[in-house]
C-alpha cells in the first residue's frame, strides 16, 4: 500500500508542527511500502505557510502547496487528493483534535475489511474521551441521523474528519464542496456507489472551543444540511 497523509491546513502556527510531529512518529504497518504526507495551505493569514516551508525542507516526503485565496477545506483536501501519488488518501486535519496513533487502526481496518472507505467516529464506543459541547454533538447526531435515513444506513458520525478513502473510490465520485459540507459530501457519494463499501470504527477526540481556534460556525451548519438535500435528496452528481 502507498498512503498519501493529506492534510488541509489553515492559521494553525500554533499547532501544526506538533500535528506533523505526531504524524511522523506513527508507526504504520508493515503492508504499508511508501508513505508521502501532502500539506495545502488554504491561503492562511498566519505564519502556518512559512513554518511549515522552514520544517519540511530537510524532509523531501512531505510536500507544501498553497492556494492564491481561501476556498475551504473542501477545495485544499480536493487539491491534496490532485497532488497525492499513493493508491489511498488519509484526511489529516491540522488541529490536534483528532490523534494520529489512531492512523495504523484505520489502516488495518481497510485491508482487513477489504473496503475502499474507513470512516473515523468520535461516538462509537471503545474508547475514553474528554467531554466535548452538547450543542454540537446534537447537531452533528441530527446530520447524522438525516444522512443515515436518507441513504439507508447506519452511521454514528458523519462528520469526523477521519476519512481514509482508496484512490479508486475517489475516482469514481465528482467532489465538488468546498466547505464543511465535503463531510457529508464525500461520505454520502460514497455510500451511492456501494454500501458495504464503508466502515466506521472509533477514534479518539480533543474538542477544542472557538477561542482555541475552533473553524467550523453555527452558520455553516446550514450549509451542511443543504449539502445533505443536494446529495442525498436531490441525488446530484
Amino acid at each position: 500500500m502507498k498512503l498519501s497523509i493529506v492534510i488541509p491546513l489553515y492559521n494553525e502556527e500554533r499547532q501544526i508542527l506538533q500535528l506533523l510531529g505526531k504524524v511522523i512518529a506513527v508507526e504504520l504497518p508493515d503492508f504499508v511500502e511508501e508513505r508521502e504526507i501532502v500539506i495545502v495551505d488554504d491561503y492562511s493569514t498566519d505564519a502556518s505557510f512559512d513554518v511549515v516551508s522552514e520544517f519540511i525542507t530537510d524532509k523531501p516526503y512531505i510536500s507544501l502547496f498553497k492556494h492564491e485565496k481561501n476556498q475551504g477545506k473542501g477545495a485544499a483536501v480536493r487539491t491534496g487528493f490532485s497532488k497525492a501519488k499513493g493508491e489511498v488518501y488519509l484526511i489529516q486535519d491540522a488541529d490536534l483534535e483528532l490523534d494520529p496513533r489512531d492512523i495504523p487502526g484505520l489502516i488495518h481496518a481497510m485491508k482487513e475489511l477489504n473496503i475502499e472507505f474507513i470512516n473515523g467516529s468520535r461516538y462509537l464506543s471503545g474508547m475514553a474521551r474528554p467531554i466535548s459541547s452538547y450543542k454540537r454533538f446534537l447537531a452533528n447526531k441530527f446530520f447524522t441521523f438525516l444522512t443515515s435515513i436518507l441513504i439507508d444506513v447506519r452511521l454514528t458520525d458523519m462528520a469526523c474528519g477521519y476519512k481514509l478513502v482508496h484512490k479508486d473510490l475517489v475516482n469514481k465520485v465528482s467532489l465538488k464542496e468546498n466547505r464543511f459540507g465535503f463531510e457529508a459530501e464525500i461520505i454520502i457519494k460514497a455510500l451511492r456507489v456501494k454500501k458495504n463499501n464503508v466502515a466506521e470504527l472509533p477514534v479518539q477526540y480533543f474538542p477544542r472551543n472557538y477561542g482555541e481556534g475552533k473553524k467550523l460556525n453555527n452558520g455553516d451548519a446550514f450549509k451542511i444540511l443543504w449539502t445533505i438535500f443536494k446529495y442525498g435528496v436531490l441525488r446530484l452528481n
